[in-house]
């Protein structure tokens, strides 16, 4: 920028005197040049001459530069402010001396100010090159801010430009008025790119930066793939199709899903476009990324089955709350839903936002023999039951002490060979296991250190206190800074990938709306 036409010539018409025809018609090149504001070039050009002014006039003065915007006119003045006592003589003038140095102005009064013209500079070569870097500086300031501006519209939309340079495995790409990185982890993999290659990516961020702005730009982002899908499908462009999620595998496989507003129109068709014209476009933008097209449902159970095709599902069960999802299928079927490396799967967690677990129709029997097992032990063990007794009542729904103790006498005497008397008895006896469990916790939490306050927190359970004690969570003020992902857990997104978040009470099935309300009524006690 400095060998620019601009500043050649703003040095040698400082060092020859100030023309001002030639001062108003650089000031328009600059703007016009740049793209900047022609008053932000003139100011930039009034700080120079007042720095220069200082040096010569010294720099404890208060010093004005006026350039005329229509005449080119230069004006050096001194700014004396009027006082009533003077402490600093450089700048404060009293008004006494102004009436008598300045006979003109008759109506002076206290808080005015004397202008007091100086007669123009003769740049030196010294001068003249640090006015010329105060004008080169906020030039370029101006620039940058300009860039920023126009960038920040354009974050979130795919950008095309030129590979200027490659610099460890990153890609400089020429934006024509900025540079945009395409950094290594952000590439296809196996992709090869050169220097002067025309590319497309996708702009996830414009940040501002003391040295400037910084454009980056990826082509392994999910959204990469859902604005090309934007550009090449004009249903989607019109929003008569709806994009709800992606999920990438960049370079190798993807999942898209859409649905359509108007039921006539197919959206998976629409995507795919005729004999593959569109999606194929799409593909060979991605250098071969397999792409499949689902069609969204709010039945999530066959959003799920869509999600991990080609297999075959036999049973969804769905766990709302924990966003959790059991995949029951045959054994065949097993490898067609994890895919490679498991990469079927995984891609169908982050399209529907749920942590899927697959298990075999043999494996989910196994599962459940062991929690039928794990139950009738606890019954037996807490109400001192036999075996036969316990199997009868979890097979029948009693699957804990506390659904027990909870139970009416009669629910439990319907169940064939239970009595009223021994129902009653049954409870009584689980009554009697969650009081001295109380107990016990009670114990615990104390020797945990647990505050009060927190412990006495309206919808906190005694179980929920033991794991945050252990956890060093121990007061009020500690449990109001946590975030409802830290307590129930969920997904973050991280340059593109989901990453898993395991909740501290995540056992106790919270929901989003119980871990805020709990987190916030410990802050309104914590910083009442």
């Amino acid at each position: 920028m400095g060998s620019s036409p601009f500043f050649f010539r703003s040095y040698i018409m400082l060092n020859r005197g100030l023309d001002k025809l030639e001062l108003l018609r650089i000031v328009e090149a600059v703007a016009n040049e740049k793209s900047i504001d022609k008053e932000l070039v003139i100011d930039s050009m009034e700080s120079a001459i007042q720095k220069a002014a200082l040096t010569k006039f010294g720099n404890d003065n208060n010093i004005e530069v006026i350039i005329d915007r229509e005449s080119g006119e230069i004006k050096i003045q001194k700014v004396l402010d009027i006082v009533d006592k003077v402490e600093d003589f450089a700048r404060e003038i009293t008004l006494e001396e102004a009436q008598k140095n300045y006979p003109e102005n008759k109506e002076l009064k206290i808080g005015e100010k004397i202008f007091e013209e100086l007669p123009q500079i003769d740049f030196g070569r010294i001068a003249a090159q640090s006015a010329k870097q105060v004008i080169s500086s906020r030039v370029r300031e101006a620039e940058k801010n300009r860039q920023y501006e126009e960038f920040i519209d354009k974050q979130e939309q795919i950008l095309s430009g030129i590979i200027k340079r490659i610099e460890y495995g990153n890609i400089i790409v020429d934006l024509g008025k900025a540079e945009g990185v395409i950094k290594k982890d952000e590439l296809i993999p196996r992709e090869i790119l050169k220097t002067g290659d025309r590319v497309k990516a996708y702009c996830y961020e414009v940040r501002k930066e003391l040295k400037g702005h910084q454009i980056f730009l990826s082509r392994a982002h999910p959204q990469f793939l859902a604005k090309l899908f934007f550009q090449e499908v004009p249903e989607i462009y019109e929003g008569t199709i709806e994009i709800k999620s992606v999920a990438r595998d960049p370079g190798s496989r993807a999942k898209i899903c859409v649905h359509s507003q108007d039921s006539s129109i197919d959206p998976v068709g629409a995507c795919v476009g005729m004999r593959g014209s569109r999606v194929q476009t799409i593909v060979n933008e991605l250098h071969g990324e397999k792409i499949d097209i689902i069609k969204w449902t709010e039945d999530l159970p066959t959003l799920i089955s869509e999600s991990l095709s080609p297999a075959e599902i036999q049973r969804v069960l769905i766990d709302q709350e924990n966003k959790r999802i059991d995949i029951i299928l045959s054994e065949e079927n097993l490898s067609k839903a994890i895919g490679r490396r498991g990469q079927n799967v995984r891609l169908a967690s982050k399209l529907t936002n749920y942590e899927i677990d697959i298990l075999t129709d043999k494996e989910d029997s196994q599962r459940r023999q062991v929690e039928f097992k794990e139950r009738t032990e606890t019954l037996i063990k807490n109400l001192e039951v036999d075996e036969t007794l316990a199997q009868l009542l979890v097979s029948e729904g009693f699957t804990s002490i506390d659904e027990i103790a909870q139970s009416q006498s009669e629910d439990i005497s319907k169940i064939e060979a239970i009595d009223e008397e021994t129902a009653k008895e049954l409870i009584e006896r689980s009554k009697e296991t969650l009081i001295k469990e109380k107990e016990a916790v009670a114990e615990k939490l104390k020797e945990l250190g647990v505050e009060e306050a927190l412990v006495n927190l309206k919808g906190m359970t005694q179980g929920m206190l033991v794991i945050l004690g252990q956890k060093n969570i121990k007061k009020i003020s500690d449990f109001a800074d946590l975030s409802s992902d830290e307590l129930i857990g969920g997904f973050d997104e991280i340059k593109g990938k989901k990453i898993r978040i395991e909740g501290y009470l995540e056992e106790f099935s919270l929901s989003r709306k119980e871990a805020d309300d709990l987190i916030m009524a410990a802050r309104e006690i914590a910083y009442r």
